[in-house]
């Protein structure tokens, strides 16, 4: 999702304060601190059916953070981030990917991922999750499992997904097995397509 196609996806009188905002935090960047918690009441939390997955005041916080120099981005985003409530952190990872912040952002990525919110931790497995490494973004997934996360939030899943995820599924799947507690539906699948690639590989 672009800057551009979050802001297309605004009701009016959104656009119009996100409008007026980014004027004032392009003319000084500091502005961002007080309009970004202001967001949500400016905007609206309802779901934007245009930007599938993004609500009004996420689409107006990214757009805030897309209008920052790109020497204070780093910064501004790890301190909304640091300081914000859960609702504005999310806003903040999922804008991440937007944003010329390089690996600077990956931090906050294993900050989430060692929450307990749902939607922190999903939040965190998108787009930008391709900055993660291997281990990291394999526990992240085993998380989204044990937590009962659908799998479909985990932007390149079956891309990533090697014989190491496949084990450690496959250890879950036994243990929740012996405990009588089946695995989800979307992560056997994921077990069973990576046994598949396995086999395929091992004839």
């Amino acid at each position: 999702m672009r800057p551009d196609e979050l802001r297309a996806a605004l009701a009016q009188a959104a656009v119009d304060w996100v409008d007026e905002s980014v004027r004032q935090v392009e003319a000084d960047p500091g502005a961002v601190a007080r309009l970004f918690p202001r967001a949500a009441r400016a905007c609206g939390r309802a779901p934007l059916g245009k930007a599938p997955g993004w609500t009004a005041d996420e689409a107006a916080r990214a757009l805030l953070l897309a209008a920052l120099p790109a020497d204070r981005v780093a910064a501004e985003v790890e301190r909304l981030y640091r300081y914000g409530d859960a609702n504005e952190k999310r806003a903040v990872l999922r804008a991440l990917p937007l944003l010329p912040v390089g690996d600077a952002g990956v931090p906050l990525l294993h900050d989430a991922i060692r929450t307990n919110d749902t939607r922190l931790v999903g939040a965190a497995l998108g787009p930008y999750a391709a900055h993660l490494d291997a281990a990291t973004w394999r526990q992240a997934v085993l998380k989204c499992v044990f937590m009962g996360l659908p799998l479909s939030i985990v932007d390149q899943l079956d891309e990533r997904a090697d014989e190491e995820l496949r084990v450690m599924l496959a250890g879950l799947a036994e243990e929740r097995a012996a405990a009588g507690r089946p695995m989800a539906a979307d992560a056997t699948g994921l077990l069973n397509r990576l046994s598949g690639t396995a086999l395929r590989k091992e004839a």
